[in-house]
Order: structure tokens, then sequence, then C-alpha cells
């Protein structure tokens, strides 16, 4: 789709096409329906950039909740969502052997036990080893700065979506 189409289809459809560019939110999208037309894939992740931001906690909360495990169970499953099958698929997260499906297992639990919401990180700009070492070294921080680089990371993958979705440089 191009973004002159995107700026022309009703308010549903709209929702429809960009819903899932952060993670089971479509909110986001709605927010920003009777704000178009954008002139550029920037300016439109930038009005998503600005729903998230100016969000309430129990908003941002239930945003970084939305997002799966990584390497986990549903990806095993097949049972994610279409951007994270592709986004988990292309380090292989969804076919990890028994030792490396357990070293996540137990990060993504002591993660979620510690902070209350998934590991989150851009797959896009990691490998898998680079994803291990984030989700040590993140282990290790508090609460608050954690909260700040999980949804730095959301915004990340949110423009990477949209980056493939209109075939642009990074927006």
């Amino acid at each position: 789709m191009h973004l002159d189409e995107i700026n022309r289809i009703s308010v549903d459809d709209f929702v429809l096409e960009l819903g899932e560019v952060y993670e089971s939110s479509p909110w986001v999208a709605e927010s920003i329906a009777d704000h178009r037309p954008f002139d550029s894939v920037e300016s439109l992740a930038v009005a998503m950039r600005h729903v998230v931001d100016g969000s309430d906690p129990g908003q941002k909360l239930a945003l970084l909740r939305a997002h799966p495990d990584l390497g986990g169970k549903l990806a095993r499953r097949g049972k994610l969502g279409a951007h994270s099958t592709q986004e988990q698929s292309r380090l292989g997260l969804e076919r990890l052997e028994e030792e490396e499906f357990r070293v996540f297992s137990d990060l993504n639990s002591a993660y979620q036990q510690k902070f209350g919401f998934p590991f989150i990180i851009c797959v896009a700009l990691v490998d898998k080893a680079g994803i291990l070492a984030a989700f040590r070294k993140r282990l290790e921080h508090a609460e608050a700065s954690e909260l700040s680089e999980a949804l730095r990371q959301v915004h990340l993958i949110a423009e990477q979506r949209l980056k493939a979705m209109f075939g642009t440089p990074d927006p």
C-alpha cells in the first residue's frame, strides 16, 4: 500500500491496515486516523509515537504486555501475529534447539517476574547473540529505566514495520 492510499481509506480500513504496527494495539492507529493526510511515512511514524508517548501508564503497560515472548512457546507453535512471526523467524526463534529454548524461557521468566511485561527488543536490528546479551544486561536495569528502554524498543519495532509496509528507508 502507498501513503496516498492510507490517507484516503476509511477509518476502519486505516485501523485494519495499521492496527498491528504497535503490537495488538489498534488504538494507536485509531487515535491518529483523523490527523490525515500524512505527508510522509516519517510523519505517520511520529504521530503514532506521540500517541503512545502521551498515553497513560496503564495503556503503555498494556502495550508492552501485548508483545509475545521472544523464542517462546507461541513462536514454536506458530501462534504469533503476522509481524511477530516474520520478525522472530528471521532469527530462527521459532525453531530453537532445546537448550536455546530453555535459556530463552528462563530469561523470559526472570524478566517477566522482575518487570511485569515481556522482554522487548527490535529483532530486526540484532542477532540471536545480541538478544541474549541485551536480555542479561537489561535484567540489571531499574524498573523505570527498563520501562523507558522497552518503550524505545517498541518504537523501533513500529518504525521497522512501517518501513516494511511502505518499502521506504527508515522513517
